[in-house]
C-alpha cells in the first residue's frame, strides 16, 4: 500500500500534495520535501521540472493534478535541463523591439506624416498591418487625424519631410544606444582625442528638428558682438581632448541665457540636445567639464581676459563711458571651509560672512568689471586703490591736460555712487589730483528749502521713460574749513513733500542731467538683482580656499572687535538704566508701602548705574591702548583666514557678463515692437529656452535655425523683428564658414524667397 499524507492529492505513486494556509506543501510519502506559495509561479515551476526531469513523475501526472497547460510544462522541463535551478531566477534581459526597430519606426513614422494608409506603410516596409497597428495603438507610432468634412484631403507625399517630435524621440533612442556612453556618435573622433591625436573635434552640423535650447543660438551674434571669441587663444590656456577652448566657452554662454545656473545642473539636461548647438553629438559631462574649467583657469588667465574685454567695452561705447556708477556687493559664504569676516548685507540686514565684490557699470545697467575684496576696507578704499586708476588707465575720450587747463570746469569722467561713498575730503582728492568729478546722496542736509525755489522740468531717462521732476539748485560748501569744498546740491521735490538731496562736484553741468545721472542708479541695482536671481552670480563655482597674498592692507584687530563690541554693549545697558532713573524723579503719591518699593529700586538703579559706568571707564582705558587695526603679519594664526578659489569664478563670471550684455543689447530690439516694454527680457529667455530647427546648407554656405512660434503672434512680430536685425549682422558660426540664419518656423525669410518673389523694397 502507498502512502500517502492525510488530505493529500496524489501526482505520482510517491509524490503527493497538499495545500493548506496558502501553501502548496509536496510529501515524498508522508515526509515533507518542498514547499512554496501559490503565488510563486517560478517555484511551481522550478520543482515540477525537476521531479519530471529526477523521474519521480512524468508530464501527464502534473497535467493531472495541477490542471495546467503542456506546452508550459514542457518549456519548463527545457529550462531545468538547459540553466538548472538559476535559470528560473535569473532576470531575462528585456527583448527590444524585434520587428518595428528604431529604424523601421522612423520609416514609417515618415510615411504616416506623409498621409500614407497603414495599410500602404505595410506593403512599403514589408511588415504585417496588424503588427503596425498595434504599434498605433500604443503610441510607438503616431498617425495624423483624418481630415474633418469638407476638408480637403492632403495628396499623399512621396518623398516625406523629417518628422518633428517623433524625430526628437528617435534622436533620444539613438542617443541612448550609443556605443560609448549617451549621445557619443563620433566613437573615431573620441578615440583619437583619448590617444592624443587630436584637439578639438570638428564642428559638423545635422539636420535636427525640435532641438532643445535651440532658440539661445539666436544669441550667438549679440554673444560675439560682445566679445565671447575675443582675446581667449591670447589669454586662456588650450585644453587639449575632444572638447576645445571655444567648445567650451560657447556651453558657458547657453548655459548662462538658459539659467543652466551651476555646471552640476548640466547633468539635467539632455547631452545630446546641448551638443547639436555646439556642433558635436553632446557636451561634456560635468565631472569633464570641471577639469576643463580647471585647466582654462590657471594662472591668471580669466583675470586678463576680462581686463581686455573691460577695455574693449570702454572704447566702444565712449559716451557710456563718461559716467560710471560703483557699487558693493557682498557675496555670502556658508561654508565651513574658512571664517570669513562679517559684512553687513543691506538686502537681509544682517552681518554675515562673505566676501565683497565691488561693481563698475554703466548708465544702462552694464558691466565693465568687477574687483574683488576678501580683505574690505570701504568703497572710498577700493575706489582708491583699485578702482580709479584702472579707469584713469582706460577710460576713452579724456581730456588732455591742455584742454583741462584751458577750461578750469571740465572733469574727466563722472563716478556716480551711494552715501556710502559721502565724504567731503575723497571729493576734494579726486577734484584736485585728478579732475574727476563726484554724484552721490547728501549725507546731512541742512533743513528743507522753500517750495517757491522749485521748478518742474521734463526729461527722459536712459531707459525711455519720459519723467517731470521737480529741482531746485544751490551752492553749498560741505566738511570742515580745512578738508571741505564748494559743491552744487540739488534737491528733488517728491510729491509728498520730501526733498531728495545729492551733491555734484560736476561746476559746469545742470541740476536736471546731474539729477538724471543718480536717479540712474538704479539701473546698477537692478543689474545686481537680476544677477543673482537669473545668473546666480553669488554661488560657488568651485570648493576651495587659498591663501591671501602678500598685501599692505590693515586689518580689524580681533581683540579691539571684542572691546568694541563690549562697549556698545555696556553703553546700551548704561543708557536704558539712565533713561528709566531719570522717570523716577517724579515722587510717587502719598503711599507708605509706594514709597519705599520706589525708594529702593532707585537705590538699585543708581547701583547699576555706577557699575556700568565704571565698567565702561575701564573699556575704553583698553581701547585706548589696543590699535584698531593690524599688519597680516601681526594678525593671529587663530584669527587669520583664506579667501575663495577666485580663478575659475572670474572666468565663469566673465562669461555672465558677456551674456547679459547680449541680452541687454538684444532686450533693446525687441523693445521697438513691445507696447509693454518690461516684457522683453521675459520674452527673449522663452526664446533661449524654446526649440528649434537646425537645417545646414553645405553648398550654400547656410545654417538655417527656425525658431518655434511663441505663445502669441504679439511675441512672434517682436521675434521677428529680431531675427531680422541677426540676419542683417551675417554672423557665422565660429571655426566653420555656415553663415547663421534665422526665421520663425512656417515663415520663409528673404534669403529662402526666390528672386521674383522678393519685395521691391527688400534687398538681400
Amino acid at each position: 500500500m502507498p502512502l500517502i499524507a492525510d488530505g493529500a492529492t496524489q501526482i505520482s505513486d510517491s509524490i503527493s500534495v497538499v495545500r493548506e494556509n496558502g501553501q502548496w506543501i509536496y510529501f515524498c510519502g508522508v515526509q515533507p520535501v518542498f514547499q512554496h506559495p501559490e503565488s510563486d509561479r517560478c517555484a511551481f515551476q522550478m520543482f515540477t521540472a525537476q521531479l519530471i526531469c529526477q523521474g519521480a513523475c512524468r508530464h501527464k501526472d502534473i497535467l493531472q493534478a495541477f490542471g495546467v497547460s503542456k506546452s508550459s510544462v514542457i518549456r519548463s522541463v527545457n529550462r531545468y535541463r538547459a540553466g538548472g535551478v538559476r535559470a528560473f531566477y535569473t532576470p531575462r534581459a528585456p527583448r527590444g523591439p524585434s520587428v518595428i526597430t528604431p529604424e523601421v519606426a522612423a520609416q514609417a513614422q515618415q510615411l504616416l506624416w506623409a498621409n500614407w494608409s497603414p495599410r500602404e506603410v505595410a506593403h512599403e516596409l514589408g511588415l504585417k498591418l496588424d503588427t503596425l497597428r498595434k504599434a498605433i495603438q500604443t503610441e510607438r507610432l503616431i498617425r495624423p487625424c483624418p481630415p474633418q468634412a469638407g476638408e480637403p484631403t492632403a495628396e499623399k507625399a512621396p518623398i516625406p519631410h523629417p518628422p518633428t517630435a517623433t524625430d526628437r524621440s528617435t534622436r533620444a533612442v539613438a542617443d541612448a544606444a550609443a556605443e560609448m556612453g549617451t549621445a557619443c556618435t563620433r566613437p573615431e573622433e573620441r578615440v583619437w582625442a583619448a590617444l592624443g591625436l587630436l584637439n578639438g573635434a570638428s564642428t559638423r552640423f545635422e539636420t535636427c528638428r525640435d532641438v532643445s535650447f535651440g532658440g539661445a543660438l539666436c544669441a550667438l551674434p549679440a554673444l560675439a558682438e560682445n566679445g565671447l571669441f575675443r582675446h581667449i587663444h591670447d589669454c586662456l590656456a588650450q585644453v587639449r581632448g575632444y572638447y576645445s577652448t571655444l567648445h567650451v566657452i560657447i556651453l558657458l554662454a547657453y548655459m548662462a541665457l538658459c539659467r543652466i545656473k551651476v555646471v552640476e545642473q548640466l547633468q539635467y539636461q539632455p547631452p545630446g540636445e546641448l551638443g547639436k548647438l555646439l556642433g558635436l553629438d553632446r557636451v561634456p559631462e560635468v565631472r569633464c567639464l570641471r577639469h576643463k574649467l580647471a585647466a582654462l583657469s590657471i594662472d591668471d588667465g580669466p583675470e586678463k581676459w576680462a581686463g581686455l574685454l573691460s577695455r574693449d567695452w570702454l572704447e566702444a561705447a565712449p559716451d557710456l563711458a563718461g559716467t560710471l556708477y560703483v557699487d558693493g556687493h557682498v557675496r555670502l559664504y556658508h561654508g565651513n571651509l574658512t571664517a570669513l569676516p562679517k559684512r553687513y548685507v543691506s538686502r537681509q540686514r544682517l552681518c554675515l560672512r562673505g566676501t565683497t565684490d565691488y561693481w563698475v557699470n554703466d548708465v544702462l545697467g552694464q558691466p565693465f568689471f568687477a574687483v574683488e575684496r576678501p580683505i574690505d576696507h570701504g568703497l572710498l578704499e577700493v575706489l582708491k586703490s583699485d578702482i580709479v586708476p584702472r579707469l584713469l588707465r582706460d577710460v576713452p575720450g579724456q581730456p588732455t591736460a591742455e584742454e583741462l587747463a584751458a577750461d578750469r570746469y571740465r572733469a574727466r569722467f563722472v563716478i556716480v555712487f551711494d552715501r556710502e561713498g559721502y565724504s567731503p575730503g575723497f571729493f576734494k582728492e579726486m577734484w584736485r589730483t585728478h579732475r574727476i568729478a563726484c554724484i552721490t546722496y547728501h549725507k546731512h542736509p541742512k533743513g528743507d528749502w522753500p517750495a517757491t525755489e522749485f521748478a518742474e522740468l521734463e526729461t527722459t531717462l536712459p531707459n525711455g521713460e519720459r519723467v517731470a521732476l521737480k529741482l531746485a539748485e544751490l551752492g553749498v560748501w560741505i566738511g570742515d574749513q580745512k578738508s571741505g569744498l564748494w559743491v552744487r546740491e540739488i534737491r528733488k521735490l517728491t510729491e509728498s513733500g520730501h526733498q531728495v538731496s545729492l551733491i555734484s562736484t560736476i561746476f559746469g553741468g545742470s541740476a536736471l542731467e546731474d539729477s538724471v545721472r543718480l536717479f540712474s542708479r538704479w539701473s546698477q541695482e537692478n543689474f545686481l538683482r537680476y544677477m543673482m536671481q537669473h545668473y546666480a552670480i553669488d554661488l560657488l563655482n568651485e570648493y576651495g580656499t587659498e591663501e591671501i597674498p602678500e598685501t599692505k592692507r590693515p586689518v580689524v584687530n580681533p581683540k579691539w572687535r571684542e572691546l568694541d563690541r563690549r562697549r556698545r554693549s555696556v553703553k546700551s545697558k548704561l543708557t536704558h538704566r539712565q533713561a528709566r532713573f531719570a522717570a523716577l524723579t517724579l515722587h510717587p503719591e502719598s503711599d507708605e508701602a509706594a514709597q519705599v518699593k520706589w525708594e529702593k529700586h532707585k537705590a538699585e538703579l543708581v547701583e547699576a548705574i555706577e557699575q556700568f559706568e565704571q565698567e565702561l571707564k575701564e573699556i575704553n582705558d583698553q581701547l585706548k591702548t589696543t590699535p584698531s587695526h593690524l599688519k597680516w603679519d601681526e594678525l593671529p594664526e587663530t584669527e587669520k583666514f583664506e579667501r575663495l578659489a577666485p580663478s575659475r569664478k572670474r572666468l565663469v563670471d566673465t562669461v555672465k557678463m558677456i551674456a547679459y550684455r547680449a541680452e541687454t543689447a538684444m532686450a533693446s530690439i525687441v523693445r521697438e515692437e513691445l507696447a509693454r516694454t518690461d516684457d522683453a527680457r521675459s520674452l527673449l529667455r522663452d526664446l533661449f529656452r524654446s526649440e528649434a530647427d537646425l537645417l545646414p546648407d553645405l553648398e550654400q554656405r547656410v545654417l538655417r535655425v527656425q525658431v518655434h512660434p511663441m505663445s502669441n503672434p504679439r511675441s512672434n512680430r517682436a521675434i521677428a523683428h529680431l531675427l531680422e536685425q541677426l540676419n542683417a549682422a551675417e554672423c557665422t558660426f565660429p571655426a566653420t564658414n555656415l553663415r547663421l540664419v534665422y526665421s520663425i518656423a512656417g515663415q520663409a525669410t528673404l534669403v529662402d524667397l526666390a528672386p521674383d518673389q522678393i519685395p521691391a523694397d527688400q534687398e538681400v
